[in-house]
C-alpha cells in the first residue's frame, strides 16, 4: 500500500500497535447493506490487519478471503482468532502483487476498512476489485474523514475531493456515517466514462496544446484527478514556437515530476476540435521512456496522480475531453461514445513501448499451456510466438482473464445493429491455423482480415527475414492494427485498407507470390486473388462455409488447383466484402421457422406450411451417440452428398412443438414437393454421469413425399456411421476436396459431389472405410457441434 512501505507495516504489527475496534454502528451498517446471501456468500477484506472484521463477516455467513501485505498482521490475526472458521488468511499487496491467490471466483462483498488511504492507485484498485464482484455485489469502504481527523493523522484519512474521485465511474454510490467514519457503499463498477470540458473555455483565436501519454512497467497509463473534478493526462498549452514533443515533456515534468527526453516523445496524431467556440489543436504525444519518481508538484491543480489499466478506461467517470480522445487514439476501443472530431495521424512508425504486469505473464503462460496440451500448437515456433506476443495489448478494452482465455473469441467491433464485425479469435484456433499454414522463418504471408494479434503471431514465427501484409476493409480496424502492432514492436507487419477479396495491392505482392495466405473471416467462396497471389506449393488457410457449416481448411496450391490438406471445425465473423453473400431463406410457420439455402438458390416451398400442419412421420436411424460425441462431420457429409440440402432453423420456440427444434437451433434438411424431412436428435437414456446418457438420431418428415425423403436421410446417417464416423472424435474421415476455377472441366475427379460457389468449383469425394483402411483423417475436427 503506497504511502507506508511493507517493512514499516511489519514493524507496526510486530510492535503490537492496536487499531480502532469494529464499532456497533459499523456492524449495523454491514448487516443492513451487505448481508450474506441466503446459503452463504463470498467476501474479500483488503487490509485485514488483526482480523476482527474478517471473523465478523465469517460469523455473518461469508466465506472470507482476508488479505494484508504484512505477514506480521496475519500472524496476529491467527493468534487472536485461533478458532476462526470460514476465513482464509492471505499475504498480498492488492496494489502491486499478482492477484493469483484470489483465483477467478467472484465475490459478493469487498471491504476496505481503515485501509484505503494507504493505497496509491485507488481508482484503479477499486475498479479492478469491482470487476471481481458478482452481479449486484457490494464494495464497501469504511474510512476516516480528513475533516474530523487530527492534522498529525490526516494521512490515514480522505477528504471530500478524494471521495468524489474514487467513487467516479460507479453506478450506485451511497454514503453513511458510523461515528466519525464515512461508510461508502458502491455497486456497479462501470458507469462509463463521461467526457467533459473545463468550466472556463480557452480564450483566443485558437489554442494549441500537447498531451503526454505515459505508461509504467505494467503498461498502465498515468492520469491525474484535477481540482476541476475530472481525470486528465499530463499536458497543456504550447509556449510560442515550442515543439509539441517539447511541450509534452515539459508539462510531464512540471505536473508529475517524471522526466523524459524529446527523442523519446513521438507525436502520434493531431486532434482538431473546439471548446467554447474556440478551435483547438491537440497533439497526442506518446512517451516511450522516462525516469524519476512520480509526485504531485502542482498541488494547486491536481489532487493526485494514478496509474490506470487500459481496460478500465471505459469506467473512469468524468474525463477531460481531449484526454479521453487521446486515450482512444493510443488504445482504440477503450473509451466508447466519444464526440466526433478530426484526427490527423502523424507518426508513420512510432517506437515500441514495453510494459506488462506479472499477472499478464502468468495468464499468458497458462494460455500457452492449455493450447499446447490441447494439441493445437505442436511446433516450438508457434508455442514461442504465443509465449512472446502479449495478447492483452491487442485487447486493451478487455480484462486479462478474458484476453488470455484460450477458448474465447473477443469481439472488438460492432455495427449500428450491434452485430459483430471484427474480433480476436480464440487463440487455440489461431494457433491451429498457423500450424496448418506451415510457416517458417523468412515466409511471406498475406493475412485477409486484420486485427493485429494474429498478424503479430505470424510476424514472430516468420522472424525479421519474413514479411506480413494484412488487409481489411474497415478503416477503424486497420488503424487499430497499425497502432497495436507498432506499440508492441511487430515491425514486419504492414496493415492495408482494402477489400480482402482483391488480395494485397500489387506493389506489396512478393515476386513469386506469398508463401501463405491466411483468411480470418467466414468466406462463402474462395477469391481468385487468394490463389493467384499464392506461390506455387504455398498454403491457403480459409474458414470456408459449406452450406453454412464452416471449416478452416488448409489448401496447397498446385497450379490452378487447390487441394485440401487439413480441416478444423470453427466459426468466424462473416465476410462483409464484395464476395460476401446474404443467405436466401424462406419463412415458414408464421415466422417461427426458416428454411436456409446457404448455397444455391432457394427451393420451392409452396405447400410446406400446410404440410407442417399435417401428420409428422418419424423414422429412427438406429444410430446413437453418447455425451460429448462430435457430429460435425455428419452435418458436412449430409450437406455435400444430399441433393436439395438446406437447413431448417427455428427463430422462436414453436407453440405447438411440431418440429421439436428449439429457438436458435437448426437441423439438416431436404426439400421435396410440398414435403420436408429433417434430422433430429432425441435422448433415449439418461443418467447421473455423462457416460450414462445416450441420444439417437431420428428423421422427422411432413408431406406426401415425407416418407421417401426420410428414407434418404436415414440412409445418409447410416452411411456416415459406416464410412465416416470414428470412435475417436479426432479421427472422423474428411472428404478429399479439390477446388477448381469456375467453369473448369478438365481433369475433374469422377464420383464426387460438385458444389458451385461463384468464382470457384468445389469437388468433394468421401472415401469409404474398410477394415484398417481409414484415409483422410482429421486430427483437429473439434469445437462446436458436440453433444
Amino acid at each position: 500500500m503506497g504511502f507506508i512501505p511493507q517493512e514499516q507495516w511489519e514493524q507496526i504489527y510486530t510492535d503490537g500497535i492496536a487499531f480502532g475496534p469494529l464499532g456497533e454502528d459499523e456492524r449495523k451498517l454491514l448487516a443492513e447493506h451487505a448481508p450474506a446471501p441466503a446459503g452463504g456468500g463470498r467476501a474479500l477484506e483488503v487490509g485485514c490487519g488483526t482480523g476482527e472484521l474478517a471473523v465478523h463477516l465469517a460469523a455473518a455467513g461469508y466465506r472470507v478471503d482476508a488479505l494484508d501485505l504484512a505477514e506480521a498482521a496475519l500472524e496476529r490475526a491467527r493468534t487472536d482468532h485461533p478458532g476462526a472458521t470460514g476465513v482464509r488468511w492471505l499475504r498480498l499487496d492488492i496494489e502491486h502483487d499478482d492477484p493469483e491467490p484470489l483465483g477467478d471466483e467472484l465475490y459478493d462483498l469487498v471491504v476496505f476498512r481503515l485501509a484505503l488511504a494507504f493505497v496509491g492507485d485507488r481508482a484503479r484498485v477499486l475498479h479492478a476489485l469491482g470487476r471481481r464482484l458478482r452481479e449486484g455485489g457490494t464494495l464497501l469502504i469504511i474510512t476516516p474523514l480528513a475533516a474530523t481527523t487530527p492534522a498529525d493523522r490526516r494521512h490515514i484519512a480522505v477528504d471530500e475531493q478524494e471521495i468524489t474521485a474514487l467513487t467516479s465511474g460507479w453506478k450506485d454510490v451511497q454514503r453513511y456515517a458510523a461515528g466519525d467514519l464515512a461508510v461508502l457503499v458502491l455497486r456497479g463498477p462501470c458507469a462509463g466514462t463521461v467526457v467533459v470540458e473545463r468550466r472556463r473555455p480557452p480564450t483566443g483565436l485558437a489554442v494549441t496544446g500537447a498531451l503526454a501519454v505515459v505508461t509504467d512497467a505494467s503498461g498502465r497509463v498515468l492520469l491525474g484527478w484535477s481540482h476541476r473534478g475530472m481525470w486528465e493526462l499530463p499536458g497543456g498549452k504550447t509556449n510560442g514556437p515550442e515543439a509539441f514533443e517539447a511541450a509534452a515533456v515539459r508539462e510531464l515534468a512540471e505536473e508529475t515530476g517524471l522526466l523524459a527526453e524529446e527523442s523519446d516523445a513521438t507525436v502520434l496524431t493531431m486532434l482538431a476540435d473546439a471548446a467554447g467556440g474556440v478551435p483547438r489543436l491537440t497533439a497526442v504525444v506518446r512517451i516511450s521512456r522516462w525516469t524519476g519518481t512520480l509526485g504531485n508538484p502542482e498541488v494547486d491543480k491536481f489532487l493526485r496522480w494514478e496509474w490506470h489499466d487500459p481496460h478500465g478506461l471505459s469506467c473512469l467517470g468524468p474525463t477531460f475531453a481531449p484526454a479521453a480522445q487521446a486515450l482512444a487514439a493510443v488504445w482504440p476501443g477503450t473509451v466508447p461514445n466519444l464526440p466526433a472530431l478530426h484526427s490527423y495521424p502523424h507518426a508513420t512508425r512510432p517506437p515500441a513501448v514495453p510494459g506488462e504486469s506479472p499477472e499478464a505473464e502468468r495468464r499468458r503462460e497458462a494460455m500457452v499451456q492449455a493450447v499446447t496440451d490441447g494439441g493445437w500448437a505442436p511446433s516450438t515456433a508457434v508455442q514461442t510466438a504465443l509465449r512472446t506476443v502479449p495478447r492483452h495489448r491487442f485487447l486493451p478494452e478487455t480484462d486479462l482473464a478474458d484476453a488470455y482465455h484460450h477458448d474465447l473469441a473477443v469481439v472488438t467491433r460492432r455495427d449500428d445493429n450491434s452485430r459483430a464485425t471484427s474480433s480476436v479469435s480464440a487463440v487455440w484456433l489461431q494457433a491451429d491455423m498457423l500450424e496448418n499454414a506451415r510457416l517458417r522463418p523468412g515466409s511471406r504471408v498475406l493475412e485477409i482480415g486484420a486485427g493485429g494479434y494474429n498478424a503479430a503471431l505470424i510476424a514472430e514465427v516468420v522472424g525479421p527475414g519474413g514479411r506480413v501484409v494484412t488487409v481489411d476493409l474497415d478503416p477503424y480496424v486497420v488503424n487499430r492494427t497499425r497502432r497495436f502492432t507498432t506499440e508492441v514492436g511487430a515491425g514486419t507487419v504492414v496493415a492495408v485498407l482494402g477489400d480482402g477479396a482483391l488480395g494485397a495491392p500489387a506493389a506489396l505482392v512478393p515476386r513469386g507470390g506469398f508463401d501463405a495466405v491466411i483468411v480470418t473471416y467466414n468466406a462463402w467462396t474462395i477469391a481468385p486473388a487468394w490463389r493467384e497471389q499464392l506461390a506455387e506449393g504455398g498454403v491457403l488457410v480459409v474458414p470456408l462455409e459449406i452450406h453454412g457449416y464452416t471449416r478452416a481448411i488448409a489448401f496447397r496450391r498446385e497450379g490452378e488447383v487447390l487441394r485440401a490438406m487439413a480441416w478444423t471445425h470453427c466459426g468466424f465473423i462473416r465476410d462483409a466484402g464484395t464476395l460476401g453473400r446474404a443467405v436466401p431463406e424462406a419463412v415458414l410457420a408464421d415466422g417461427g421457422l426458416r428454411l436456409r439455402f446457404e448455397d444455391g438458390e432457394p427451393g420451392d416451398t409452396a405447400g410446406i406450411d400446410e404440410a407442417l400442419r399435417g401428420p409428422r412421420h418419424e423414422v429412427a436411424t438406429g444410430v446413437s451417440m453418447g455425451a460429448g460425441v462430435y457430429f460435425g462431420s455428419l452435418q458436412l457429409y449430409a450437406a455435400t452428398t444430399l441433393p436439395g440440402f438446406c437447413r431448417l432453423a427455428a427463430v422462436q420456440d414453436p407453440k405447438d412443438g411440431v418440429t421439436g427444434i428449439g429457438k436458435g437451433q437448426d437441423a439438416p434438411a431436404i426439400l421435396g414437393d410440398a414435403s420436408l424431412a429433417y434430422l433430429a436428435c432425441v435422448q433415449v437414456r439418461d443418467g447421473d454421469r455423462p457416460e450414462d446418457k445416450e441420444w439417437q438420431w431420428v428423421v422427422r418428415a411432413f408431406g406426401e413425399q415425407g416418407r421417401g425423403l426420410a428414407e434418404r436421410l436415414v440412409e445418409t446417417v447410416r452411411a456416415w456411421d459406416r464410412q465416416v464416423r470414428a470412435d475417436d472424435n479426432g479421427k472422423h474421415t474428411d472428404p478429399a476436396l479439390t477446388v477448381y476455377p469456375a467453369g473448369a472441366s478438365g481433369d475433374l475427379p469422377t464420383g464426387g459431389s460438385v458444389l458451385e460457389k461463384g468464382p470457384c468449383r468445389l469437388v468433394f469425394r468421401w472415401p469409404a472405410r474398410s477394415g484398417q483402411d481409414r484415409p483422410g483423417t482429421a486430427a483437429d475436427d473439434r469445437g462446436s457441434g458436440s453433444a
